[in-house]
């Protein structure tokens, strides 16, 4: 082979590398994220960071889906996800049964849940609850939850009414009388009832009680997934952060983010659900995603105390903030 011949071979060979190269970027790390439930505005910043290109700047290929089997604590701690969304208090369970996953942020600051009755019912307090007509799913925890309200209230525990409605319609369920009163979404179910016209009561279980005002939700992964790959979650978490701060600053654009992933739901309820929690992701919190120890614990104690967990968890262990305020 003449030189000239094998330098130009030489050439081809690198240029063939960088192109390979080149496409191997592009592909980027695997990334697979559960949710904890159809997607809605809980889940906006994780589809803004895909549509803006967070993810792929980080050199981060990224599958957000629904989960199918099991519960995204489940799927993290198997392996089958590297992320997911969950709760705190699903956290605290699962590490009491040594389940090993770790909250890295809390994506809304303070508990936007709470208890919504049709205005005429009059149930303006927990005390307002005896001989009303809760609507629920069946959890123990509800019960333990409302009975507790009650008796911080001075109301009569034992005049709890429960009728399990599971998923059913509370719009629905309201009007028929089949129930008085129901836990509901502020940022969704309270939206959507301002936007039928309809007049409601809304208790706020945060406010009506610090020790309910735990991180609801979360994104978790699991502790090896931390102690293997820290460079990938710290990838992750910068574009997670920077898709939450997206849709923080531009809720109208983020909401016409998601409604492209979940064409099937209510436009306008998705744009003012978005614009509620705009404020509510970060709240007062110096930056967004931020969790305290003395949260973790208020919560802790009472799961302990009303027998939901047979030992205290170490919530240290239970969560991070050492991913968060990089944007």
């Amino acid at each position: 082979m003449k030189k000239a011949d094998f330098l130009c071979l030489i050439l081809i060979l690198i240029v063939i590398s960088i192109i390979l190269a080149g496409c191997s970027n592009q592909n980027g790390i695997k990334i697979t994220v559960v949710l904890d439930w159809t997607p809605n505005t809980n889940h906006t910043g994780l589809y803004a960071a895909l549509e803006q290109g967070f993810f792929k700047d980080e050199g981060l290929e990224v599958e957000i889906m629904q989960p199918q089997e099991g519960t995204a604590e489940q799927l993290v701690a198997a392996g089958s996800a590297q992320f997911g969304i969950s709760y705190q208090e699903n956290v605290i369970f699962a590490r009491s049964e040594n389940v090993p996953v770790v909250s890295l942020s809390a994506v809304i600051q303070h508990n936007t849940s709470g208890f919504a009755s049709l205005k005429e019912k009059g149930i303006v307090s927990p005390k307002d609850f005896e001989n009303k007509k809760y609507g629920g799913w069946g959890s123990p925890i509800e019960e333990a939850t409302l009975r507790y309200l009650m008796e911080k209230n001075g109301a009569d525990p034992d005049k709890l009414q429960i009728v399990t409605i599971g998923d059913a319609d509370f719009f629905q369920a309201s009007a028929t009388g089949e129930i008085d009163y129901a836990w509901i979404f502020e940022g969704w179910a309270g939206i959507e009832a301002g936007l039928k016209g309809m007049e409601l009561n809304y208790i706020d279980l945060g406010k009506v009680s610090e020790v309910f005002d735990y991180y609801t939700p979360v994104i978790i992964t699991s502790e090896e997934t931390l102690s293997k790959e820290k460079e990938m979650v710290e990838k992750f978490m910068k574009a997670v952060e920077k898709g939450y701060y997206y849709s923080m600053e531009n809720p109208e654009e983020a909401a016409e983010i998601l409604l492209k992933h979940t064409p099937e739901l209510d436009r306008e309820l998705v744009v003012e659900s978005q614009k509620f929690l705009a404020s509510k992701y970060q709240d007062d919190a110096p930056y967004w995603g931020m969790q305290k120890q003395e949260v973790w614990e208020r919560y802790m104690n009472w799961l302990y105390e009303y027998g939901f967990i047979a030992d205290r968890v170490d919530v240290s262990k239970a969560f991070t903030n050492e991913f968060l305020n990089r944007r």
